[in-house]
């Protein structure tokens, strides 16, 4: 097993105390075209600033909306996952972006709400500006050596959007080892960033990308597909790739999703990827129960975990 170096970075070199005010440069749709839900690519421009340069995939941004909340404070400071590579978008350290899914839900008594940053985001133009902190993050990155490793990416919703930056920044470094990238979503519309990497999966032999559409597609038994099943539905695919000590595993999506993975991996005696207490040793996996999963299951040093 190759030693994991992971890149020390900086951290919050702009505080919520301190912004800095950046412009919007693009702001478009990523979903698939007539998806119920609305997710955005939005890129800033970090030139003249002490963020440009200085951030890497796989850390987060901040943004702090305007106006203030019910009790007359200023509305709190939001993250978003960066989803361009390191060396910045389209290969311009000036310009970093990340995904925004707009957040609409219904309350009980038929009244929306709509989510403050993600709709205040969503509704910007390019020429517009916004109060931008960070980076913030220092474990979920790419390590420095990282040709060294196979990859196998699991993403749920705009969980994707860091591995859109690490997908490119592996390959334009001419990685040859495997690229798996795991993508779950409830229908065929709501795939993210989907013109992307379909053509990839073409164009490269040593990546893959598998989108798991749960509430359309059906395994044989008729069970949903879902990010985990792929251990058993491609695992022809996977099971070498997963076997090899210099494999890495990255979880990123709603929070949750982390604990059907572990149970698919430790059902398989992957081990390696997870770090067990002794309450659960034993034990079956379908046994644990979210109790068990958030105190005595943790990833292990191959794996790394970015859940909100």
């Amino acid at each position: 097993m190759p030693e994991i170096k992971l890149p020390e970075v900086e951290l919050n070199i702009y505080s919520p105390r301190d912004p800095v005010e950046v412009p919007v440069v693009e702001n478009w749709i990523c979903t698939k075209e007539a998806s119920p839900n609305y997710v955005r690519h939005l890129t800033f421009d970090i030139s003249g600033t002490e963020l440009e340069g200085r951030i890497r995939v796989g850390q987060s941004i901040g943004i702090l909306p305007p106006g203030e909340d019910e009790n007359g404070r200023p509305h709190k400071l939001r993250l978003y996952s960066v989803s361009s590579p390191t060396e910045g978008e389209r290969g311009e350290a000036r310009f970093v972006s990340t995904t925004v899914k707009r957040t609409i839900e219904e309350w009980d008594d038929n009244s929306l709400y709509l989510g403050i940053c993600s709709n205040y985001l969503a509704d910007l133009s390019p020429g517009d500006t916004v109060k931008m902190t960070g980076p913030s993050g220092r474990r979920f990155l790419l390590p420095e050596n990282a040709t060294d490793f196979n990859y196998i990416f699991f993403a749920t919703g705009t969980g994707i959007a860091p591995f859109r930056g690490m997908v490119m920044e592996l390959l334009d470094s001419g990685l040859e080892n495997d690229i798996v990238l795991i993508f779950g979503c409830p229908y065929r519309t709501d795939l993210l960033y989907a013109d992307y990497f379909e053509p990839l999966d073409n164009k490269y032999p040593n990546f893959t990308y598998l989108p798991y559409v749960s509430r359309e597609d059906r395994r044989a038994d008729g069970t949903k597909r879902y990010v985990q099943t792929c251990l058993w539905d491609d695992a022809e695919l996977l099971d070498p790739i997963l076997e090899a000590e210099n494999t890495l595993l990255y979880i990123c999506g709603l929070k949750g999703m982390e604990g059907g993975i572990y149970r698919a991996l430790a059902k398989k005696e992957l081990h390696s990827y997870l770090d067990l207490r002794e309450e659960v040793i034993g034990k079956s996996p379908d046994e644990w129960d979210e109790n068990n999963l958030k105190r005595h299951v943790k990833p292990g040093p191959r794996t790394f975990v970015e859940v909100y």
